[in-house]
């Protein structure tokens, strides 16, 4: 639109490395802070059986895949994979938020927990070099 009174806007991106405060580029598996820690997962909703593992080189970087049974509806295949995940890394589901990407298979998800007590088992599920 064009004429007396037009707003001109610059076009709409999001960051989701903002959220976190951390650049695009650190977005590799992991970003570590004093009290949390934020990993990238892909979903992967309806699958026959639920499995942690493997790795997809995802919108956030290369992410641990989750792959659940419950249908991407209603926020229940977030759920789930949250709870694998969870599971997968010995923690509670208290332990586990959501950071970024509720309505998409790309997700951000916050730590709470010391690294200590679970990066050897997220190195193993990404199927890493030992570190």
């Amino acid at each position: 639109m064009t004429g007396v009174g037009a707003v001109t806007r610059p076009p709409r991106t999001h960051n989701p490395s903002a959220d976190i405060g951390a650049p695009a580029a650190m977005l590799q598996w992991c970003v570590a802070s004093a009290d949390v820690t934020i990993i990238a997962i892909r979903v992967k909703p309806g699958a026959r059986r639920p499995r942690v593992g493997g790795r997809h080189e995802g919108a956030h970087g290369p992410a641990l895949v989750v792959a659940v049974s419950a249908p991407a509806v209603d926020g229940r295949a977030t759920e789930a994979a949250l709870r694998e995940l969870a599971t997968a890394l010995g923690l509670r589901r208290a332990d586990v938020a959501l950071r970024a990407g509720q309505a998409s298979r790309d997700k951000l998800v916050a730590i709470a927990a010391p690294p200590a007590t679970w990066s050897d088992r997220l190195a193993e599920l990404r199927g890493d070099a030992a570190q």
